[in-house]
């Protein structure tokens, strides 16, 4: 099924067509005049993050047709990241977006100014890295201001706590807040796991995931050039720094930890990983080439997680279930949501087949949908607990591999080593949270040696 929003802008377009970011200005902000949804049925819109996945999403924003909205407001780090996608979304979404000079802010602190041109109903989206989730949705709670923050939402144990206590408080402030976990909003995939937690399958035994693919995005990073602070550099190449963005594990993975746990019906009780650094010349990055995970539910049943992100080796991008009746392709072929199949047996074989997908929908779309319409018709929407959990999951399986543990359920929710406290109070001169060594490289996991901690 094509999705009916023709104006719709993909998130992985804008990842590729958007430029390499560089140092930024500062620029002195305004205030929007301000419209809200109940006085006239317009959404005002403010984008924190101007990325390709925050331009992604604030394109989905602009293309959902229940009402009129419209982009006010842009904040970044980054100017040039900042004017290349205003230019993308102008030409993509035309006067939907209305943002003059004077509402794109740059700096630390651009996200507040950004949010103080909306008002209380209105919606703000969070696309940085996401170390910064924490920071940007204390203010939009603190604004009243409904909210759609990327994936994942925390990289560590203590700004997991940070947030399920925000994901409370926003709950009671009857606020509506969207994570990116896009799956979630794919009818396929709904329609998959009520079958599946209906029996379809039998007793589930069984789940495994592969993401197997060459390197991407900020995967890998050589030594800090000149002309860029350490502190900028680490926040334009998040994929690469624990901190940041949890690396490629918590960036690349969090999907199918989380679609795998979904059609359990449960998370994990535990985790048992392994990994290694391989080919790596002057990398200077945290990450592992390569991850395997061995999840355990509270009944034994086992999930596999298989990561790797080397050129040149077999690649695999999907998930499946295993059950006494049966197995499911839960994905296949990257983020595609028309793969998704139950099969009578332990192959997918055509022949076997008990359920087919529709067709699949864009579910990036279907994600924006859902959110505006709970706004517009104040029904409750709040997936920030949920996404939170994923995120807190997918963080105990790097943390095994990066120490050489198991590492349990419980353990994660009592950790107390934030990777970057204090980053409400960064400048654009603040030492980075993660210092360099002396010959310009960072430091890496050492599983069996640093076990306490991941690095």
């Amino acid at each position: 099924m094509q999705s009916p929003h023709k104006n719709s802008v993909s998130r992985r377009d804008f990842l590729k067509n958007t430029g390499r970011v560089a140092a930024a200005t500062t620029l002195v902000a305004s205030m929007v005049p301000h419209v809200h949804a109940a006085e006239n049925n317009t959404i005002q819109v403010a984008l924190v993050g101007c990325g390709g996945r925050g331009t992604g999403a604030a394109g989905q924003a602009l293309s959902v047709r229940s009402g009129p909205i419209k982009l006010v407001a842009m904040a970044d780090v980054f100017e040039d990241r900042l004017t290349s996608s205003l230019r993308a979304l102008k030409r993509e979404c035309g006067d939907a977006v209305q943002v003059p000079k004077e509402r794109q802010f740059i700096g630390f602190d651009a996200y507040k100014s950004a949010m103080d041109c909306l008002k209380p109903g209105d919606v703000a989206i969070f696309a940085t890295p996401p170390a910064f989730r924490w920071v940007h949705f204390m203010y939009a709670i603190q604004k009243n201001l409904n909210v759609f923050m990327e994936k994942p939402v925390t990289v560590d144990a203590p700004t997991t706590r940070r947030m399920l206590k925000l994901a409370e408080e926003s709950q009671q402030k009857n606020l509506k807040v969207g994570v990116g976990l896009m799956w979630r909003h794919s009818k396929d995939h709904i329609q998959l796991a009520d079958r599946i937690q209906s029996g379809d399958l039998g007793q589930i035994l069984t789940l495994r995931a592969y993401r197997m693919h060459g390197p991407g995005g900020f995967f890998q990073s050589d030594r800090k050039p000149n002309g860029i602070s350490d502190l900028l550099y680490q926040v334009q190449r998040f994929h690469s720094f624990l901190w940041a963005g949890g690396g490629c594990f918590s960036d690349f993975y969090v999907h199918q930890i989380d679609e795998c746990c979904w059609m359990k019906g449960a998370w994990p009780i535990e985790a048992h990983a392994l990994g290694g650094r391989h080919y790596r010349g002057n990398s200077v990055d945290q990450n592992f080439d390569n991850y395997s995970v061995e999840y355990t539910f509270a009944d034994g049943t086992k999930f596999f997680m298989f990561g790797r992100t080397m050129s040149g080796c077999y690649e695999q991008f999907a998930s499946y279930a295993h059950g006494t009746k049966g197995m499911a392709v839960i994905s296949s072929g990257g983020h595609s949501t028309d793969k998704a199949q139950i099969f009578s047996q332990q192959l997918p074989k055509r022949t076997a087949s008990l359920w087919k997908n529709s067709g699949g929908c864009d579910c990036y779309q279907e994600e924006w949908n859902a959110l505006i319409a709970a706004i517009r018709n104040d029904k409750p929407y709040n997936e920030v607990k949920r996404g939170a959990e994923a995120s807190l999951v997918t963080s105990m399986g790097r943390m095994s591999a990066h120490t050489g543990r198991i590492v349990t359920w419980d353990e994660m929710q009592r950790l107390d080593h934030e990777f970057a406290p204090g980053l409400d109070k960064l400048t654009m001169d603040s030492q980075a949270p993660l210092p360099a060594e002396a010959d310009g490289r960072y430091s890496v996991p050492q599983p069996g040696i640093v076990t306490k901690r991941e690095y």
